[in-house]
C-alpha cells in the first residue's frame, strides 16, 4: 500500500461513502432507512457548528476508509467536545494504518477546533478495533444506557 491521504468528504464521494457507511452499519448488524441516508449525506455538508463532518482515507487511489464526527456543548467544559461517531475500514486493508490515520485526523481538527477532548464507543466484541484503540486513547470506565 502507497501513503494514506486523509482529506475532508466532498460531493462527489457519495458513492464511495454510502458503500463504507453501509459496510459500517452492517458489521454492526443495523441499517437505516433511505431517508437517514439522504439526511445524513445532506448534514456532512451544512455549515454549522453542530453538524456532522467527514473525512475519507485514499490508497492506491481508491477510497478505503471513512470516519464522521461531530463537535458539541458539554456542561463540564467550557470548550466543545468531539464525538468521534463511525470508523471504517474496508476489510482488506485493516492493519495497515487506515482507521489510525482517521483517527489522528479527527485528533488534529478537534485540537485545531481547541475541543475539549475526543471520544468514542465500541461494542466489546470489537477486538481487532480496540487493539488500536488501546494503543492510542484511553478506556473510560463508563457505561452505556440506552432508552
Amino acid at each position: 500500500m502507497t501513503d494514506i491521504t486523509i482529506r475532508p468528504l466532498e460531493e462527489n464521494d457519495h458513492d464511495e461513502w454510502r458503500r463504507m457507511w453501509t459496510a459500517y452499519l452492517e458489521f454492526y448488524q443495523t441499517s437505516v432507512p433511505e431517508d437517514v441516508y439522504a439526511t445524513t449525506w445532506k448534514r456532512l455538508f451544512d455549515p454549522g457548528a453542530y453538524e456532522p463532518n467527514g473525512f475519507i482515507a485514499i490508497a492506491d487511489d481508491r477510497p478505503v476508509g471513512l470516519v464522521h464526527y461531530i463537535f458539541h456543548r458539554t456542561c463540564w467544559s467550557q470548550k466543545n467536545n468531539c464525538y468521534l461517531q463511525d470508523l471504517y475500514a474496508d476489510p482488506e486493508v485493516r492493519g495497515k494504518g487506515i482507521g489510525r490515520a482517521l483517527i489522528e485526523a479527527v485528533y488534529d481538527i478537534a485540537d485545531r477546533q481547541d475541543a475539549a477532548g475526543v471520544y468514542w464507543m465500541t461494542q466489546e466484541f470489537n477486538t481487532t478495533a480496540r487493539q488500536l484503540y488501546d494503543r492510542i486513547a484511553r478506556l473510560t470506565p463508563f457505561i452505556k444506557y440506552q432508552r
